[in-house]
């Protein structure tokens, strides 16, 4: 029964998406006087996730990392310097706006992506890799970059982001990796899959109430409210347009190019909402949580573009790539 749910939730998972900032933004009065377990909610949902990885898979995609370090490039160097000139030609007058387009690219890649990456047969190794390093790295890049980017223009508790991320992201990553490590994969077998379904329904409530939070800048639809969205959806789709011009450019094999495409595109925007409500002011969630809209159907529209009309190839080495 849990397997049949698991997949009709990731059928429509797009669409509950959406559907979850909608109900936030109506039953704001509600939900936002619980947005102080959002981060215990989220913590389950990294956990859950990181129970499919593994010690091994690290130590492989680690002995040829030049494609780990080139998608870590796209995601923390390229899609950030995009989201800050974008955000200063449009948006100059308007910091808190600048500040939440760049939050929305510099977090963490999306541990959905392996699910992504899994539909079109990437290089599950290096998708998994990618999250992981990502994941562990994110205490520190994020605040670093948005320091960089954004200086003392917004105020920001940087020490607050960082303990957040540890505390939601890298110590429940790290305790499924033990698991899964010590059980000898079996874990994800007999426990990661009954709680699959129940860390989309906790996406779900998370995406509600980090909605609910921030829902009164959703309230008055006007020029600018239509302009930022379109510029959302515009930055998000050039992550995944990044990591499949940077694949074709350096020649890499398809299962690696379907990895680049779901790892530069997607990112954790639960746990940006997350940050964004915790240690910004409530005008920077705006982007994070509006970008959740988009980022499924944008995953199924640019996975059917670039990676459904090939053929499935064998998964090979990183090696044989360089």
């Amino acid at each position: 029964m849990l397997h049949t749910l698991n997949k009709s939730l990731e059928k429509w998972l797009p669409l509950i998406t959406p559907a979850s900032v909608m109900i936030g933004i109506v039953l704001t009065g509600w939900l936002t006087s619980y947005a102080y377990v959002v981060p215990w909610i989220f913590g389950f949902m990294t956990f859950a996730g990181s129970l499919n990885m593994n010690f091994k898979d690290l130590r492989k995609a680690l002995a040829h990392p030049f494609p780990i370090f080139v998608t870590m490039t796209a995601l923390h160097v390229l899609m950030p310097a995009l989201a800050w000139l974008i955000g200063l030609a449009l948006f100059h007058d308007d910091v808190y706006l600048r500040t939440g387009f760049i939050l929305m690219v510099v977090i963490p890649t999306g541990v959905v992506s392996f699910m992504w990456a899994s539909i079109y047969k990437g290089n599950i190794a290096l998708t998994l890799s990618v999250i992981l390093i990502d994941t562990l790295l994110s205490p520190f890049l994020v605040p670093l970059t948005m320091e960089a980017l954004i200086g003392v223009q917004v105020q920001m508790d940087v020490l607050g982001m960082m303990k957040g991320l540890i505390f939601m992201i890298v110590l429940p990553s790290l305790l499924g990796m033990l698991l899964n490590q010590l059980t000898q994969g079996r874990v994800k077998e007999t426990v990661g899959r009954k709680l699959s379904p129940f860390s989309k329904i906790a996406l779900a409530i998370t995406i509600a109430i980090n909605s609910a939070v921030v829902a009164p800048y959703f309230t008055q639809i006007d020029g600018k409210l239509v302009l930022t969205a379109c510029i959302i959806v515009l930055i998000a789709s050039a992550g995944y347009v990044l990591g499949w011009l940077l694949a074709n450019w350096l020649k890499w094999d398809r299962a690696v190019m379907v990895t680049m495409v779901f790892n530069s595109g997607m990112r954790n925007n639960s746990a940006g909402a997350v940050l964004a409500v915790s240690y910004f002011p409530p005008p920077v969630a705006m982007p994070v949580i509006m970008c959740m809209l988009f980022q499924q159907l944008l995953a199924s529209l640019f996975g059917h573009l670039f990676c459904k009309s090939q053929a499935p190839m064998p998964l090979q080495p990183v090696s044989q790539r360089h």
